[in-house]
């Protein structure tokens, strides 16, 4: 939460807190100091209690469940795409494979399922072709007992898919693109993802430009918040997504993933989705998606390493195995 152009990050850290911490969002992390901000001038370390009351109350509060999932431990949310086009994996993997969608409910924590890429350069998918590619799939999903999460900015398979049996809404445009998606979530109740993006599939990184990257996004992600909340979804029910990759330079990325503790500013869990994205190849020296895997596990570990609740990733299995180890050093169990 930003106040007076003044913006605060928390520095999180894990293991034994001391007496003057704040938990981070009601977990194990906690914070001693955090960074003051001032846009277009001086960054500062400062002590937690200098934070603003109704800031640290919002970095520290506890998070809601989402889809009855706990959010006081790292949760894995697997990619799941019906479409031919994907950026990472082209069509090869084919989504309605009955036997990889139960592997993948047993590596993640939540399956996201869908069916229109957004890589860039992309362009919009019908909403009949979208449901014909996703709705096997959630159905498969559903019975295999995953928690699904639709990943559409269409209300109309929003709502398909949480009448088969779907329970959270990724919104890659964070409820821009239909004008219906906000009362579809709000009527069904239905925990939403709201991902920062600029400018639309097609044009996205055609030179995307910013002030200041981490407070632009969280600015933006504010507001798409506050929007949400005046159409009816709770603040307990919203996700927060910087959108690593839409509408992004690697140095924009980068920026966000080295700051993304100060989205526990806006009260709401943050999903982090940098799996096999370009910069990961570009920084990793690796020109092929789908070998992308330990770089996508290093940014995903960075991230919840600041406290982040959700990592999004094609690698389910590689993830949960990471995830064990990366607990299990810090003396933390699944």
């Amino acid at each position: 939460m930003a106040s007076e152009g003044l913006y605060w990050r928390p520095l999180v850290q894990s293991g034994p807190a001391p007496e003057e911490s704040v938990p981070v969002a009601g977990g194990p992390l906690w914070f001693a100091l955090a960074e003051r901000i001032e846009r277009g001038g001086t960054r500062k370390i400062v002590a937690a209690h200098a934070v603003p009351d109704e800031v640290r109350e919002r970095i520290a509060a506890e998070r809601a469940a989402l889809a009855a999932l706990d959010m006081s431990r790292p949760r894995i949310m697997g990619i799941l795409n019906a479409t031919p086009d994907s950026f990472s994996d082209g069509g090869r993997l084919d989504p309605h494979d009955a036997e990889r969608v139960r592997r993948m409910a047993g590596e993640a924590d939540i399956l996201d399922i869908g069916g229109e890429s957004t890589r860039p350069g992309s362009v919009a998918v019908p909403a009949a072709e979208e449901l014909r590619r996703v709705m096997p799939v959630v159905r498969s999903a559903t019975a295999a007992g995953a928690v699904v999460s639709i990943d559409t900015r269409k209300a109309e398979v929003a709502k398909a898919a949480l009448e088969a049996g779907a329970t959270i809404v990724n919104d890659v445009s964070a409820l821009l693109f239909d004008p219906e998606m906000a009362e579809t979530a709000a009527r069904r109740g239905a925990p939403v993802c709201l991902m920062h993006h600029q400018g639309d599939p097609a044009t996205m990184q055609e030179a995307p430009r910013y002030d200041d990257v981490l407070l632009d996004v969280f600015d933006w992600l504010g507001a798409r918040v506050a929007e949400a909340e005046a159409a009816g979804i709770p603040r307990a029910r919203i996700v927060v997504d910087p959108g690593i990759g839409f509408g992004k330079t690697v140095d924009h990325n980068l920026a966000l993933v080295r700051g993304i503790s100060m989205l526990h500013g806006l009260g709401c869990p943050i999903l982090l989705g940098a799996s096999r994205k370009g910069f990961v190849g570009r920084i990793g020296q690796e020109p092929q998606a789908d070998r992308r895997m330990p770089g996508t596990l290093a940014v995903s570990l960075a991230g919840l390493a600041q406290g982040v609740q959700i990592v999004r990733v094609h690698d389910t299995g590689a993830m949960r195995q990471a995830l064990r180890l990366w607990l299990a050093v810090r003396g933390e169990g699944e």
